[in-house]
């Protein structure tokens, strides 16, 4: 009686996944197609209301899409490479490289343990997006 109450749970459970189920060989999808085509050529993407999101149908979105915000990029050169990385975040910088200045090709495991020698590009205005690489040497070596 017990083999038979767990191979009937057994099947009705198979039953219940295989019926939750999709077929992945369906001719019809469920989802709307998202790409279309216009008279040049160039795919269009467009969400399901139908909406084009091309950048090129709104001048104004275009041209804010492009603009990036500026922001002034401290000197870093002659602080701890943690100190820098920290002053350039609090900048507005977020995409930072450190580079052995040495040409070692070492890695900077602990950043409070190495000194900035350069960095690219300089302090001044910046794109904030723009990639900040930090030249560095360990604290107990010469730039």
């Amino acid at each position: 009686m017990r083999t038979r109450t767990i191979a009937a749970a057994l099947a009705a459970s198979v039953l219940l996944t295989l019926t939750a189920c999709e077929s992945t060989d369906d001719v019809g999808s469920a989802k709307p197609d998202t790409s279309v085509q216009d008279s040049s050529d160039q795919p269009k993407d467009v969400d399901t209301t139908g909406a084009s999101t091309d950048p090129t149908d709104s001048a104004t979105d275009a041209t804010t899409d492009t603009e990036s915000e500026t922001a002034a990029l401290p000197d870093l050169v002659g602080q701890d490479l943690q100190a820098a990385q920290d002053e350039a975040q609090a900048a507005g910088f977020y995409v930072l490289d450190d580079q052995d200045a040495s040409g070692q090709n070492r890695l900077q495991v602990l950043d409070r343990n190495w000194t900035v020698c350069s960095q690219e590009p300089g302090p001044g205005t910046h794109p904030t997006d723009t990639p900040v690489t930090l030249y560095a040497v360990k604290d107990d070596e010469a730039c």
